[in-house]
């Protein structure tokens, strides 16, 4: 998944642009995008927007961002949206793998009840929304089967943290943003699943879009949540690796094919190791690439 754009399903309108936006997942919200007294029509609204988008023949990944666990609301929404069969909960305010594991029990039992295969329904965690939660990242990993990303929230931890901005005169994030958001890229690389940047807000300057996108890409980070389809052209130019890095990662996967008890070989005037042949092999397979 390269970009992740959040539609809010109080708005039928939003909901059937959405699936022309480009985007490779669309994040269905029932949480902060929804008022309290909207949250009944939008849960009617995900599941009628499901049951449909999930017979088009062509798709992006269905993701349902319900309210956090100890909202009081998730067990309506998951009762709700279950039956329409998302390919994937989001889960927000998420502390530790403890977190994933009681949402995996609750959707276990809906499964079994819609007769969905079991553990069919995946899981995202938001990790980073509450102070405490950065203490639960090392958790997540053996956490759960369903897992298949982990991201970060920005805008929820400076609230938290009662912060006058998250961000410096610079656009870059100030040291405890960008220390959550390492260590959430420490914390799915550990956990072998998916690390996905958070969005950026300023859906109007695509400029900063594309350095963000840049930066995150470099560190490791395989997609980006958007906030407005304009955001999904730029997050999905940004995170396609170009044909350069397809020949490069099949180069030395051949190279070490040819040479399996190699540890380091000489390809193309550098230097490559084992290192290198895991992320060669990643790339690869995070594209589907033969």
């Amino acid at each position: 998944m390269r970009s992740l754009l959040f539609v809010p399903a109080d708005s039928p309108r939003k909901l059937a642009k959405s699936l022309e936006s480009g985007a490779d997942a669309l994040i269905i919200d029932l949480e902060d995008a929804v008022s309290l007294a909207a949250k009944p029509a939008a849960r009617a609204g995900a599941h009628d927007f499901l049951r449909a988008a999930r017979t088009a023949a062509r798709r992006p990944m269905l993701i349902v961002r319900v309210n956090a666990l100890d909202s009081g609301l998730i067990d309506a929404d998951l009762d709700a949206i279950m039956p329409a069969a998302p390919d994937a909960i989001m889960l927000p305010k998420s502390r530790h793998g403890a977190d994933v594991q009681h949402l995996s029990v609750k959707l276990a039992v809906r499964e079994a009840e819609n007769d969905l295969p079991d553990g069919g329904v995946k899981i995202i965690p938001i990790a980073t929304e509450t102070a405490g939660a950065i203490f639960g990242l090392s958790s997540y990993a053996g956490a759960s089967e369903r897992l298949a990303g982990l991201t970060w929230g920005a805008e929820d931890l400076a609230a938290a943290l009662g912060a006058e901005t998250n961000r410096l005169e610079d656009g870059g994030y100030a040291d405890p943003y960008r220390l959550a958001r390492a260590m959430t890229l420490f914390a799915a690389r550990a956990a072998d699943i998916e690390p996905i940047d958070t969005v950026f807000p300023n859906f109007r300057d695509d400029a900063g879009l594309r350095a963000e996108c840049a930066a995150a890409r470099r560190d490791g980070f395989t997609g980006k949540m958007a906030i407005h389809p304009c955001q999904v052209a730029a997050i999905n130019a940004a995170f396609t690796p170009s044909p350069e890095a397809l020949d490069h990662a099949r180069k030395i996967v051949a190279a070490f094919a040819e040479n399996p008890d190699a540890g380091v070989l000489n390809l193309d005037g550098a230097m490559i190791d084992r290192p290198h042949l895991k992320q060669a092999e990643r790339l690869l397979a995070r594209t589907g690439t033969p």
